[in-house]
């Protein structure tokens, strides 16, 4: 017996769920023939959305792997669902293959022996990963290849050179800006993933000690870290969009206010979005995208299995595909989606090179750092406190 699959036949014997190494991933694409994989993903953009229908079919020819689009809207629903199902018994056969997952819900998943792995980085494509991007770390929580990295993305913010020439590039002219259009500057309503980022963007700027926001948050680190916060999101709200009494719900909704006129800034998490509205003629020609001058918080965003997953064979085959040079290739196309690519550009072919490097009227062309996100632990009590001051308006 080798080493390997005596290492594999002690994790078996353990009940531990041992990584498919690459030396069987004909074994595994043997496996995945055949199956249904339920893949849950936020299903709020009609790129994106066709995206994973391309993507879906292209598994479904080569593979034999049927890709089942399970779209939601809130990734949390999806881990509690998992959760129900494990505390109840169903310990396999689960309703949920793989899932699109970031931060805290990565983190509630992997804290409660949620998910199937370490697999990751035993897929053969993860040998075109970028491991100088944050490919190994989720909101400061460590991966340990319990999830594939499969996008790269950065708060970007969005506005019209015809109507704002000048935009505001920190959070102070952000405030100044606000007050100067007052009822045309606004942001989505927390827990909306994107309001969550522009709030804790808000923090990264305005906190005195932006160190503890990369530790578990405490009740005394969060009572030091957001007076600042707070105090600048009550003047901004009396300057906002509806006086800080109702906002947006979401991000596709200020980008339609932003093409009415209604808005003047609005904000996304794909530096590409604004060329992939031009392209559906959902934004003027004159719109562009900007960053803040000390930059904006980005990350990766990864895809995991869930511990009771049935395919996880077939799972990790899809998995495999997006990282794949042409899913990545094409994923980046802002005709098609433009989300960033967690792929090593210098490990790819010349033309898939030229590809992904061609940048298209309305993308992110300026050089904007990227902040590191605060831990996951914090998201939760950052929105749980937005509600409690704001939510009830």
């Amino acid at each position: 017996m080798t080493l390997a699959k005596l290492a594999t036949t002690l994790a078996l014997g353990l009940g531990l769920c041992a990584p498919v190494l690459a030396t069987d991933w004909p074994q595994t694409l043997a496996q995945a023939k055949g199956q249904t994989v339920y893949f849950n993903a936020w299903g709020g953009g009609e790129a994106i959305n066709s995206y994973i229908d391309w993507a879906a079919k292209e598994v479904q020819s080569r593979y034999g792997v049927t890709v089942k689009h399970v779209k939601i809207v809130d990734a949390a629903e999806v881990v509690k669902r998992i959760q129900t199902e494990v505390a109840a018994g169903r310990n396999s056969n689960g309703s949920v293959d793989l899932m699109w997952v970031n931060g805290e819900n990565f983190r509630n998943l992997k804290h409660g022996i949620l998910l199937y792995g370490p697999w990751a980085e035993s897929l053969p494509n993860w040998g075109l990963v970028d491991l100088n991007k944050p490919v190994r770390s989720d909101f400061s929580v460590p991966t340990d290849g319990y999830e594939a990295p499969w996008g790269t993305a950065q708060l970007t913010f969005i506005a019209d050179k015809a109507v704002t020439p000048t935009p505001p590039r920190s959070a102070t002219e952000w405030l100044r800006f606000a007050k100067a259009n007052p009822g045309r500057v606004t942001y989505p309503k927390p827990p909306d993933f994107h309001g969550t980022t522009f709030i804790k963007q808000l923090l990264l700027e305005l906190t005195p000690n932006p160190a503890l926001l990369q530790q578990p948050v405490t009740s005394q680190a969060f009572a030091s870290a957001t007076p600042a916060l707070w105090a600048y999101l009550d003047e901004l709200h009396t300057a906002a969009w509806r006086a800080g009494k109702s906002f947006p719900a979401s991000a596709a909704a200020m980008h339609r206010m932003l093409a009415d006129g209604e808005l003047k800034l609005s904000l996304t998490f794909n530096p590409n979005e604004a060329a992939n509205l031009i392209t559906s003629r959902q934004l003027p020609n004159t719109a562009y995208s900007f960053g803040f001058t000390r930059g904006t918080i980005g990350n990766v965003h990864f895809l995991a299995i869930p511990s009771n997953a049935r395919a996880k064979a077939g799972a990790q085959v899809f998995a495999n595909f997006l990282l794949s040079a042409q899913a990545q290739a094409h994923k980046a196309d802002t005709r098609v989606w433009g989300d960033g690519s967690v792929l090593d550009l210098g490990k790819l072919p010349a033309d898939l090179q030229a590809q992904m490097r061609n940048k298209a009227p309305g993308v992110l062309t300026e050089n904007v750092p990227t902040l590191a996100e605060p831990h996951a632990s914090w998201v939760e009590a950052l929105e749980a406190e937005w509600l409690k001051r704001y939510g009830a308006r």
